[in-house]
């Protein structure tokens, strides 16, 4: 009992936050940017300021997709945050810019999330059939649920450490918004608060995790005893 009313205490929280993040991005790109600025622009001033030259800025399809790939070495704005000249859009652009000014600088957390990628992508392709294949075998096979557990573990464990690599990056956005002035007064509060915003979601998400994680532990003592 004590456990399904944390689960839902956090399911409950995520969705707060979620609606709340949703909220505060539809109410500062309302809001616009001074300087004049678009997010494109944003994010190139942004770039050139920290000393980068081979991070391309390019528009991506879709709403809140944005995403900076150290792979292809591109930050990738949502059509919207790409052409408005919003608060939103340029506490947007800069948070993603954050990631490229990481990546350069060799930010140990994101170096760490990056390496973890490849091992977390097979453990979420196959923790749920593991899980599911464990849960109905525990008491004859308890060694599958326990892998189950542990791929699960991996997830969690990468939630973890996306925190200080998102939180960093938004730090960093703040930071340069308001030293370079693309943003100030009642607009720098608005891009502070949007970006405390999206970073709560990345905090809600790896509680949930790690309440699922336990979830499975309790499950695998339980019946393991049986």
């Amino acid at each position: 009992m004590t456990y399904w009313i944390l689960f839902i205490g956090i399911a409950l929280l995520s969705w707060a936050v979620q609606a709340n993040l949703q909220s505060k991005f539809k109410r500062y790109s309302r809001i616009p940017l001074s300087s004049g600025l678009s997010g494109r622009e944003v994010a190139e001033k942004m770039l050139r300021d920290c000393g980068i030259s081979d991070v391309k800025v390019v528009s991506t399809p879709g709403q809140l997709t944005d995403h900076y790939n150290p792979a292809t070495l591109t930050v990738n704005l949502s059509e919207s945050v790409y052409r408005e000249r919003s608060v939103a859009a340029a506490a947007v652009a800069a948070h993603e810019c954050g990631h490229a000014v990481q990546h350069a600088y060799g930010y140990a957390p994101l170096r760490m999330r990056s390496a973890l990628v490849p091992v977390v992508s097979f453990a979420s392709q196959w923790m749920q059939w593991v899980l599911l294949a464990g849960i109905l075998t525990v008491t004859v096979f308890p060694q599958i649920m326990l892998g189950g557990i542990i791929l699960f573990a991996l997830t969690t464990l990468f939630s973890f450490i996306t925190l200080p690599v998102e939180i960093d990056a938004s730090r960093r956005a703040v930071v340069w918004l308001e030293g370079a002035r693309i943003t100030a007064g009642e607009e720098q509060t608005a891009a502070r608060s949007a970006l405390r915003a999206a970073a709560y979601t990345y905090v809600a998400a790896a509680l949930s995790s790690l309440a699922t994680l336990v979830y499975y532990v309790m499950i695998f003592l339980s019946r393991s005893r049986d």
